[in-house]
């Protein structure tokens, strides 16, 4: 998981700029945007420790063919 990297790199003390290249260079077309990556690292940078996605309140979403 990218996301997972991100907070790799980041203990690593790498920037989010260089972040965002190790990711290109891991995943190439398939990397996280540069402004997720950003995301994501600020988020670590605040204090996060988890990884996965915050939970959302309501009704999950649903699709009808």
């Amino acid at each position: 998981d990218q996301r997972i990297c991100i907070k790799f790199c980041f203990k690593l003390k790498k920037t989010a700029v260089g972040t965002h290249r190790v990711l290109v260079e891991a995943f190439g077309e398939n990397a996280m945007s540069q402004s997720k990556t950003f995301l994501w690292y600020k988020r670590f940078k605040d204090g996060r420790t988890s990884v996965d996605d915050d939970e959302r309140s309501g009704r999950p979403s649903t699709s009808t063919t």
